[in-house]
């Protein structure tokens, strides 16, 4: 059985369909980007605040089943430029605790929704 999981904590999902799913015990994002959710403003004035946002909204998405990254065991990057890379990964690994990192991918796109840079998705664990 699965269980629907939204909040008005995270921005409103682009498309048809819902901000995570819970499936057992596992907890699936769909992907966030940068936008705030409280101004609905896209955050791309550089790409370390870009995923600052991303990173609170699926923070907050997490925190809707009372998960935390620390409950993470699996995230998908998608960026548009590599040469980002390093600054995404200074952002992205300041929330979680050294060593205890999510197995991950990050692929390089030629494009994601609304123009932005970033994208990320998670799998957790309850």
């Amino acid at each position: 059985m699965k269980k629907i999981y939204n909040t008005s904590n995270a921005p409103s999902p682009l498309g048809p369909y819902n901000q995570a799913v819970m499936a057992g015990n596992m907890f699936f994002t769909s992907g966030q980007i940068a936008i705030n959710s409280k101004s609905g403003e896209l955050v791309i004035n550089n790409v370390k605040d870009e995923t600052k946002q991303v990173m609170e909204n699926l923070k907050a998405v997490l925190n809707t089943a009372n998960l935390d990254f620390t409950n993470v065991v699996k995230t998908s990057i998608f960026i548009t430029s590599m040469n980002d890379f390093n600054d995404i990964n200074d952002v992205y690994g300041s929330y979680f605790e050294k060593g205890q990192e999510p197995a991950r991918e990050t692929v390089e796109v030629a494009k994601l929704p609304a123009g932005v840079n970033v994208e990320i998705s998670m799998i957790a664990i309850n």
